[in-house]
Formats: C-alpha cells, structure tokens, sequence
C-alpha cells in the first residue's frame, strides 16, 4: 500500500518504521522542519525534560544512548529520533517542513492529501495514518481582558511558544497551570524573572523522582503492580484479588506514598497539600516533581496561588496586571499558559471528524487506533500512556496487523459498543478530564496488552510476571514486529504457492 503519516513524532516515526518492515511505501509529512513532535526545537519550552527514566522511555529495538542522564532533556530525545530516523533508514520517507492542509476520501477508496510547504501538492494514498499527537495544539483559555493585557504591554503564550530565557527577564511572569509543564517552565523563569506567579485552579499530586530520596519512582508507577493498584475496567487474575470486597491493601499502600510524599516535598508547611487524596492521580495525568519547584516556593522565588483562577486581564498604572478569582490583581508582563491541548484533526473535512466522535466529542476509536466508520484511516498515539514510545510502536504493530489482514476485528456494532463502553469508563474514572477519550494513564500495560493480545503477538507470562515487581522494560518487545513481518511472510508464500 501506499500511506500517507501525518506526523514525525515518536507515533508518526513508529509507524513508518514498522510499515516499512511490512512492505508499505510510506510517506511521513510534519510541519516542523524537524522530527521530534513535541520534542522538536520550534516546541520545546525552557526546562523541557522527560518524566520517565532512560530505560523506560524508548522504542523496543533501540535503547536510549549510554552518554544521556537518567531523565533526558527535550534536545537529548530529539536527537535520540534523529538516531531512529538513520538507524532505520527512515529519512527517504520524510517530508519536513510540509503541512498537510486536507486530507479528502477518495471516490475509489483511499485518500487525496493536500500538503504545503516544501512539499506542496495533493497526492493519492491508499491509506492514512494519524500521528499528529494529542499534544498538539496548545489550548489557552478564553480569558477576558486580553486586549487591555496587550494593549498595556503584555504577552499572553502557551509554554511550547517560549523560546527563551531572554524574553523573561526581569519581567513579571504568571504562569497559569499546576502541571508538568507549568512547573517545568516556572522554575527556569524563576531564575531571570522579576517574579513568577503560579496561578492553580486546583492542586495536582507530584511524585518525586526518588522517593525519601533512595528508590527511584519508577518502582512505584512504572510496573504492572503500580498499575494494578487502581482499578481497571474489568478486573482478571492478581487484580481481581488485589480489588476484592473489603480488601484495603491498595488504599493503604497509596496511602503509604502519600504520606511520604507530603513530608519529602514539605508540602504542608507550603501550603500546598492537594485536597484529593494521593489515589487521584488516576483521574489525572500523573506528573514527576519538577526539580526546584518546591525550593523556589520555599524560598519565595515561586508564589503559588491555589484554588484559584484568573478572572480577567487589565491595565493598572500603565502596566499589566492580572485580577485573580479570589479578588487580588498580580502583576502579569507574560502570561505563559500550561493549560493542557486541543486533540484535533483540522485537516479531516467536518463530515469526517463527526464520524471520528461521540455525542461528547470523545474520539471514539477501536483499542484507540480504529475509526469503525471511516475506511482506510487509522490513528498512531492517541493513547496517552506511561510508556509512549512503547504504546506507539505497538499501536503501529497492530496497524500493519490490520492491513495485512494478521487479524481480524469484531462486527462494527460489537466494537461500538466495546468503544461506547470503555470511553464512558473513560469519562467517569478521570471526571471528565479524559483528553478526549485519549488518555489512558495509568493503565498503560493494559492498552498494550490488549493491542498484541487481539493480534496475537503479546508477550509471555514469564516477561509479565517479571514486570509485576520491575520496571517495564520496552526491550522485552523488541521481537513483536520482526515476528509479525515473518507471519505475514510465511502467508503469503503459502497464498501464492
């Protein structure tokens, strides 16, 4: 087949990696003059490091390099795709610097892909495959006031459109947003700005990246028990017994790390103990402590607002300023905003994406890669997982499963009912906040699981069990699309024989 990728990110990278293996002629298109999606220079925002640890964050068949520290920085993981793309002779297929403006059905099947840029023109593909990430437009909040904000001097950004240190200093900043990123750019600001101002519409949980300073979290989050601790929607095997009736071993083993976690950080002397208890952190993207951001509160660097939002933008002698819900106006000359993305398909015509969503505007995708009523499409990393590198190249194992007809999938109103149940589940778990049905944190093993299991390339109970006390290692899967490239060669040396 011919397939079109949009997206050269670690899904969009994956994918044409593992089509190739298969036989496909792929096309990747990204709009960045780079590879990397999120990590690619024009994204990434002063202090951009990863959540996991090396040995965990990686492709199955090509480790993260010894020279890099244990957590990478944004240009380190960048450069690690870089060494992807050339260690799998992927450069032929790529087209930086080209933006797909519309992807149009084909009468006959497939697609027409209009791109721009330096690869400007409209192509047919006989499939495509979405890999434009669910972190992909910045969503800033329609806040009031934005003019005057402007008008007096002002800057209103999302964390990726910070450039740079020097477009802070000595300048009043306000971040807005208690996540991973808010907290990353927060303390980089702190170091050159006049003041920086976190405002927190709610208090999130962050783990610490050793817990009481010796074991490492990836212990904690990283393994199948970790996972297994909240339950999941339908509980099998150890989990069924861990979540039995009456059973108070995961509350408590939660409730044990969240004790050890308010003391590390300090966070009642701060003021900052989240309301929820620690357990929450599975209705909402679990984030690692950023290192700093507790001493810069500590020593008055940071002031975090909690509960609170900003009401409006205006301007107060000559400057601007921010009035916050609670009735006090901050200083606000950059407003940098780390308020979460927009997982979006623009390029799609509007009678398609209605296809792609629920009533809710949940993406409503078989095993988070199927669109039952759109033939020819397929979606790359829209499962927000723990191991995203990982989630992504299996997810492109089961697309080249599917297309080679490996597998087969359930009649569409069987697996509209399995997507209809699993996004309520979805939505009702993380109280709304599931990133339009994408997010499948912190059951990423389970996705994965499930993606090899129906296409019958899963690992062995042995590895599994391993992975119930240690850390995942994406290694272990560094077989599954070598053994499906066989399987789908030995079929069709039987077909045509």
């Amino acid at each position: 087949m011919r397939i079109a990728i949009v997206g050269a990110g670690f899904a969009g990278l994956a994918s044409a990696k593992v089509l190739r293996q298969l036989g496909h002629d792929v096309t990747v298109h990204d709009k960045a003059p780079d590879v990397g999606g999120v990590w690619s220079r024009t994204r990434r925002y002063p202090g951009l490091r990863t959540q996991n640890n090396k040995q965990t964050y990686h492709f199955s068949d090509h480790p993260m390099p010894r020279r890099f520290p244990q957590w990478l920085e944004g240009a380190q993981v960048q450069e690690y795709l870089e060494e992807y793309v050339e260690r799998f002779g992927l450069a032929p297929f790529l087209r930086l610097g080209t933006g797909v403006e519309q992807a149009v059905p084909a009468a006959g099947g497939g697609w027409d892909v209009t791109t721009t840029g330096a690869g400007a023109g409209t192509e047919h593909y006989d499939h495509l495959v979405v890999a434009n990430g669910i972190f992909c437009e910045p969503a800033i909040p329609d806040f009031e006031g934005v003019a005057e904000l402007t008008a007096a001097g002002g800057r209103l950004i999302a964390t990726s459109e910070l450039a740079g240190l020097e477009e802070v200093r000595d300048r009043h900043v306000l971040m807005v947003g208690y996540g991973k990123s808010s907290c990353d750019v927060a303390v980089e600001v702190s170091r050159v700005a006049a003041s920086t101002t976190v405002v927190a519409r709610g208090l999130l949980w962050k783990v610490p990246r050793r817990i009481k300073g010796v074991l490492n979290y990836k212990y904690l989050l990283l393994t199948r028990l970790g996972e297994g601790l909240f339950p999941y929607q339908r509980l099998t095997g150890v989990e069924r017994a861990l979540h039995a009736r009456g059973s108070a071993l995961p509350d408590a083993m939660l409730g044990s790390v969240e004790k050890v976690v308010t003391a590390q950080l300090g966070l009642p002397g701060l003021g900052l103990v989240p309301d929820a208890p620690f357990a929450s952190i599975a209705k909402a993207s679990v984030s690692l402590a950023t290192e700093g951001f507790y001493e810069g509160v500590a020593a008055g660097t940071i002031a975090v607002r909690r509960d609170t939002v900003v009401a409006r933008f205006l301007e107060k002698d000559g400057r601007p300023h921010a009035e916050l819900s609670d009735g006090s106006v901050v200083r606000a000359d950059v407003v940098v905003c780390g308020t979460g993305f927009r997982q979006e398909v623009p390029f799609l015509p509007e009678d398609v994406q209605h296809r792609l969503l629920d009533e809710r505007g949940n993406f409503a995708l078989y095993r988070q890669i199927l669109p039952v009523d759109v033939p020819d499409l397929t979606f790359a990393g829209y499962n927000s997982s723990f191991f995203s590198p990982l989630s992504a190249e299996m997810s492109a194992v089961w697309i080249a499963s599917y297309l080679a007809g490996h597998h087969t999938v359930p009649a569409p109103e069987t697996m509209r009912a399995v997507v209809r149940d699993r996004v309520a589940w979805m939505e009702d778990r993380t109280d709304g906040h599931s990133a339009r049905g994408t997010n499948v944190v912190p059951f990423s093993m389970h996705n994965i699981d499930e993606v090899l299991g129906e296409v019958g390339l899963d690992v062995g109970r042995a590895t599994k069990a391993v992975q119930w006390l240690l850390p995942v290692r994406p290694s272990s899967y560094r077989k599954v699309a070598r053994r499906l490239a066989r399987r789908v060669a030995r079929q069709a040396s039987a077909d045509s024989a």
